[in-house]
């Protein structure tokens, strides 16, 4: 038995969980999020908790099984509380400004990276070198995440570049001189 999958999920009182065969909808405090499962998962909705359970043991079945619930369980945390990742800029002149609701980042190129905000997604900029992704998606989040870092990874020599909070470079050495 998956040890995810069997876990019962709670709801929060102010989140309403509809199921519809294989189509799951999600409504909360934050917004609503509905999305289409595999169909081959049984899922069901108690008083106050949502469990899945899955028809065989194949190895298909065992793999969705825990897909399935972490799927659910994501989209009823977003919907309550949301997502967020914070994105770090190092590097002297990089930086990022807040433009409507797109972004505007300077990165070391001959011009600035325009980033459009995608509907369900907040961008946040405190200070200059800080950008903050909020949303109730978690996949949505984490791939514009994503999308960001990817206009400068961080390099391994001076560590320069879009990098997640938290997130350790590891550094290389430099030539050195005979």
């Amino acid at each position: 038995m998956s040890r995810i999958g069997k876990k019962p999920i709670d709801i929060p009182s102010g989140v309403d969980v509809k199921i519809d065969g294989s189509l799951v909808a999600v409504k909360g405090p934050k917004g609503e999020l509905s999305q289409s499962l595999p169909a081959e998962m049984t899922i069901t909705k108690d008083e106050n908790k949502v469990l899945v359970s899955r028809p065989s043991d194949s190895p298909k079945h065992r793999s969705l099984h825990g897909l399935t619930r972490s799927l659910v369980n994501n989209m009823v945390a977003g919907v309550s509380q949301g997502y967020e990742k914070t994105l770090e800029i190092v590097g002297v002149g990089y930086r990022a400004t807040k433009k409507g609701q797109g972004l505007e980042v300077a990165a070391g190129y001959s011009h600035l990276i325009i980033v459009d905000a995608i509907p369900g997604i907040e961008f946040d900029v405190p200070i200059p070198t800080k950008i903050l992704i909020k949303g109730i998606d978690k996949q949505l989040v984490g791939e514009t995440a994503a999308r960001i870092r990817g206009i400068r990874p961080p390099e391994p020599y001076k560590g320069k570049g879009i990098k997640y909070e938290g997130e350790h470079i590891r550094r290389k050495v430099g030539k050195t001189a005979k």
